[in-house]
């Protein structure tokens, strides 16, 4: 596996261009060497292993070496499959044509575009990595040729030697004749080893970059907070006005036609007006209900940020980035994949994952879903990882609970056989939170009726959208980026809330409860509430978005894993 960033030597006579070229290739995650002469970067390149030139033809006919005597040196040596040339020229098409002709890969003008030189630098690194494997393939081919051709000649003198000396046992003829055999095979086992390990390293590429989609990146991070936070105004004035404006307008439509309406159509409208305040009265209930349960049980739900890192089968070791770009972010190479290695002093690949739980327990048990507890679980591209062979584990749990500034450790206590459900103990420390009261009978979850559900739905991005666009932006500069010293800012400055949602439930099924109050991604794990302030389900799924129809889990689910625990515990920490 590569540990190394792509290196590139940089031959420019001018110094501001060359500090120029060397920020813009820095920045693109390469390694770079920068010189003045031809001969000082011609020496460089046989002991630096450099895999692109970028040459300045102003350099022609200066010093003890030119740019066209340094090109004809490297096309005609063992060189020539190792590195890529592109040289900078003047303006025009004459130009370029004179850089190619000298034997250059590609030619770019001056004044040249920063995005477009590392797109062609990227280009002419992808064409040479194609080279090298085809190089590589060729050399894998020849040693296992040799390997065979071995075999078979150690075949050929063993035959020749039991030809010539009949009194050797039979049983030596047997050895000898396996040994060599065994030898064929370790050919064979030679050329599946290198496939395999090279289809795995692309695989496990692929699959981090993929993964990365997810991984905290300021702009994005900004602008979709931005957006969720213009969604979260617009939702909160619909659901204040839901329903409610529109039975008060009925109301005082039906007294001012009851004005003008005999008895027998006033008493119809009369009914009419009855039911329509009851209704009215009903949502005032409901509201005053949820405030009351909002300010009792808001406290004790907590976020969880779930760091999920990869383990090598075979090596034992963790996988980790090679480096880290001047913006904080993972080095790529050419096709834009993050470099990684195994060892070495760069950060641990990590995914970050976020839900919901909530206390169940006076010894820090809390409640959540086993896909946030164990998130590899039935995830198709984690468990991929796998089959590359890197086994996804915990790397560490942290809950945040609104109104404390600490991240508390946890890990993960019983996983349910039954249900995407799951158990984990927290270190409390002298924190106090109520610990929220279930309601597992059949006749607490009724179709139709009002609950109320909380949770961190969209994460990180959600909480951020609750602040203002320039705070966000601050802690999230302040912060380089890492996703712990973004949850650790907000925690201090009493940022972390649960998103507090109402709806009804539109169906009870044997596992799961159906009902439209607004969740999404990040949420999972919420506790589900009745009116009366007990915990009646545990968010599991939703549909893609706010609204809809989401699913919960029934809370005597989870009544298994809230059993005194076993005397040992199953070891949860990888898939």
């Amino acid at each position: 596996m590569d540990d190394t960033r792509e290196k590139i030597i940089i031959v420019e006579a001018d110094e501001a261009s060359r500090t120029s070229l060397a920020a813009i290739m820095e920045g693109g995650g390469f390694e770079v060497s920068v010189f003045s002469t031809a001969r000082e970067s011609l020496d460089a390149l046989q002991h630096t292993g450099a895999e692109l030139l970028l040459v300045d033809t102003d350099l022609l006919g200066s010093g003890s070496m030119s740019a066209r005597e340094m090109l004809a040196t490297i096309r005609g040596s063992a060189l020539t499959a190792a590195v890529r040339v592109i040289v900078l020229v003047g303006a025009g098409a004459d130009n370029r044509a004179f850089g190619l002709d000298l034997g250059a890969d590609d030619a770019v003008s001056r004044p040249w575009d920063a995005a477009e030189l590392l797109a062609r630098t990227r280009v002419q690194l992808r064409a040479r990595r194609t080279d090298h494997l085809l190089l590589e393939q060729m050399r894998i081919a020849t040693e296992g040729q040799k390997i065979a051709y071995t075999a078979f000649d150690a075949i050929a003198v063993t035959e020749r030697m039991v030809k010539k000396a009949d009194s050797v046992d039979r049983r030596l003829n047997i050895g000898l004749v396996a040994v060599f055999a065994l030898i064929v095979v370790m050919g064979g086992i030679y050329f599946l080893f290198a496939h395999t390990a090279q289809k795995d390293l692309r695989n496990t590429t692929s699959t981090i970059a993929r993964l990365e989609g997810g991984i905290l990146h300021q702009q994005s991070l900004i602008a979709e907070a931005r957006k969720l936070h213009a969604e979260q105004d617009t939702d909160e004035a619909a659901l204040a006005s839901l329903g409610k404006d529109d039975l008060q307008k009925q109301a005082r439509d039906l007294k001012a036609r009851m004005g003008n309406a005999g008895s027998e159509q006033g008493a119809t409208l009369q009914k009419q007006l009855d039911d329509t305040n009851a209704r009215l009265q009903r949502i005032e209930l409901e509201g005053d209900s949820a405030q009351t349960l909002i300010r009792d049980d808001v406290q004790s739900v907590c976020l969880l940020h779930i760091s999920v890192a990869f383990r090598n089968q075979q090596s034992g070791e963790r996988l980790r980035y090679a480096g880290l770009n001047m913006q904080g972010e993972p080095l790529q190479d050419s096709e834009g994949n993050p470099l990684l290695t195994l060892g070495g002093n760069g950060p641990e690949v990590k995914v970050d994952v976020f839900g919901t739980g909530f206390p169940v327990g006076a010894d820090g048990r809390i409640v959540t879903n086993r896909h946030v507890a164990e998130p590899w679980w039935n995830n198709d591209e984690l468990n991929k990882m796998a089959s590359d062979g890197f086994l996804a584990e915990i790397s560490t749990i942290h809950a945040y609970f609104p109104g404390d500034p600490r991240a508390f450790s946890g890990e993960i206590q019983e996983i349910s056989k039954q249900a995407d459900l799951a158990t984990m103990r927290i270190d409390m420390q002298d924190l106090k939170r109520s610990i929220l009261s279930i309601d597992s009978g059949k006749a607490a979850t009724v179709t139709g009726e009002p609950i109320v559900l909380m949770g961190y739905a969209t994460g990180l991005a959600g909480i951020l959208a609750r602040t203002d666009e320039d705070t966000a932006r601050r802690i999230l500069t302040h912060s380089g980026g890492d996703v712990s010293r973004v949850l650790a800012e907000l925690a201090r400055r009493n940022l972390i809330h649960p998103i507090i949602t109402q709806g009804h439930i539109g169906d009870v099924l044997p596992d799961k409860i159906v009902f439209d109050a607004q969740t999404t991604s990040g949420g999972s794990g919420g506790p589900l509430f009745n009116l009366r302030g007990k915990v009646i389900g545990v968010t599991f799924a939703t549909l893609k978005g706010f609204g809809g129809s989401n699913f919960g889990i029934p809370i005597r689910f989870s009544e298994p894993l809230l059993a005194p625990a076993s005397a040992s515990s199953p070891d949860h920490s990888s898939n």
